[in-house]
């Protein structure tokens, strides 16, 4: 099982709680974890990746056993950690403004 954290506003849309698990199938990679989150939870597609580039969002960032993702390859495999369980997948909303 893949644990996930959403940020509030993610969580508030998918009327989820803090922490999601996943079943995930194949390689743990972004691809495959935001895949299985969007099946699980239709009402986020769109929301963290767009809709025709899959690409993310560009106020949402990606981290795991205090790394910062987001500019990984979607396809490259997510720390052992992640897709063990030990460690959740944290999707973080960045802030912005002045």
């Amino acid at each position: 099982m893949i644990r996930v954290i959403l940020p509030q506003h993610l969580r508030t849309l998918a009327h989820a709680g803090s922490e999601l698990t996943l079943e995930v199938e194949g390689p743990v990679t972004q691809r495959s974890v935001l895949d299985a989150l969007e099946a699980r939870y239709p009402m986020l597609r769109g929301t963290i990746r767009d809709h025709v580039t899959q690409q993310r969002r560009p106020f949402l960032r990606f981290f795991a056993c205090e790394e910062d993702l987001s500019h990984e390859p979607p396809d490259a495999p997510l720390p052992d950690a992640v897709a063990s369980g030990k460690e959740p997948l944290l999707i973080i909303g960045a802030i912005a403004g002045g």
